[in-house]
């Protein structure tokens, strides 16, 4: 079967799908406790958040943010159902999050928060690791704070 992959913007009404595969990545990428503060985000907090469809069905999101001078762009809850890793949904959802960062002119650097369990996937994907805080997020999540630069 091919896989079409389409991005959006976020509809309230993707709510509940998006937490349902918020879920599907705890234990292994994210701790229990962060479920409740996605939907924080998503109710209070979010700026932007984008949507990723294949063959119309919802499989992750991400989202995105600025700093108050909007030099500085922000990703947040990334993540994807997954049965789709390894199809490089992942690649194209952070590339469209990129690319729509920079493309407002006043944007200098990317930063995100993420984890050890993720890391990699962001180094391989042009972010430096600037620092490590070790049980950040939970006991066993560690926050590596990395950083991509206009190139």
């Amino acid at each position: 079967m091919d896989k079409y992959l389409e991005i959006r913007e976020y509809d309230v009404q993707d709510r509940s799908k998006l937490i349902d595969i918020l879920r599907m990545n705890v234990p292994k990428y994210f701790a229990p406790n962060e479920v409740a503060d996605f939907k924080e985000y998503l109710d209070q907090e979010m700026e932007r958040y984008f949507v990723a469809l294949v063959n119309g069905q919802i499989i992750g999101g991400g989202g995105i943010g600025f700093s108050d001078d909007e030099r500085i762009g922000f990703l947040s809850w990334s993540f994807l159902n997954p049965k789709y890793h390894g199809f490089g949904f992942g690649k194209a959802l952070l590339h469209h999050r990129i690319d729509f960062l920079y493309s407002h002119g006043s944007v200098e650097t990317i930063e995100v928060g993420t984890s050890q369990f993720t890391f990699g996937f962001y180094k391989k994907n042009g972010f430096i690791l600037r620092e490590i805080h070790k049980d950040y997020w939970a006991e066993g999540f560690d926050l590596y704070d990395m950083v991509h630069t206009r190139q």
